[in-house]
């Protein structure tokens, strides 16, 4: 039986809604979340970014030629969104030379260890954390200042036209994947699931 990247949202609806719906969001949402919360989830996620970044560049080193136009401009636009969170920062006087915490640490090991896998594998995790951004950030809707942006940023129409390109190409290559490879690619699925919903726990870790 040939895997899909929707038959994992499917498979795992419960999984999945946790997520990409978690209260730091809801939070954002309503205007309550404290602002040492959001800096730390902010802070942390920079250095996510500079990782996942790294992650992107290895996912292109063993793409097949006709993927390369999504995966360089998902590059190109990881590289406006580094300077950008770094704009952000800036005007919160943070400090981006900060230690990962424990979650960010183990998110950035799990990322490095794809290098290993096969490139539908590969895939698939880059589908999947593109998509927990576009989901968490759109599915609650238009947020107040001074969230607006990253709402924006993560949850328009453009991103998630991006982040169906990137399905497509994860199933090109689950369609000719060995069992092994797509139970592989399940595994890191649910893997990306637990981590984002930790993720955006470790906001109301506060030490930013």
């Amino acid at each position: 039986m040939v895997l899909t990247c929707q038959q994992l949202l499917q498979n795992n609806t419960e999984t999945w809604h946790e997520a990409t719906v978690h209260p730091f969001l809801e939070q954002c949402k309503l205007g309550t979340i404290k602002p040492e919360q959001f800096n730390t989830w902010l802070v942390q996620d920079y250095l996510f970014v500079t990782e996942f970044t790294r992650m992107v560049a290895q996912v292109l080193r063993v793409a097949p030629p006709e993927h390369f136009d999504v995966i360089l401009s998902g590059l190109m636009a990881l590289k406006d969104e580094l300077n950008w969170f770094k704009e952000k920062a800036a005007e919160r006087s943070l400090n981006l030379a900060t230690q990962k915490q424990v979650t960010c640490i183990e998110y950035c090991d799990f990322m490095h260890s794809l290098a290993g896998m096969a490139y539908p594998v590969q895939a698939t995790v880059f589908w999947a954390i593109e998509l927990a951004y576009n989901q968490g950030w759109q599915l609650p809707g238009k947020m107040p200042e001074p969230y607006t942006e990253f709402a924006d940023r993560w949850g328009n129409p453009g991103f998630t036209d991006y982040v169906k390109l990137l399905e497509k190409q994860a199933d090109e290559e689950l369609q000719t994947a060995s069992d092994s490879v797509q139970e592989q690619a399940k595994e890191a699925f649910l893997k990306v699931a637990q981590l984002e919903k930790d993720f955006w726990q470790m906001a109301f870790k506060a030490v930013a």
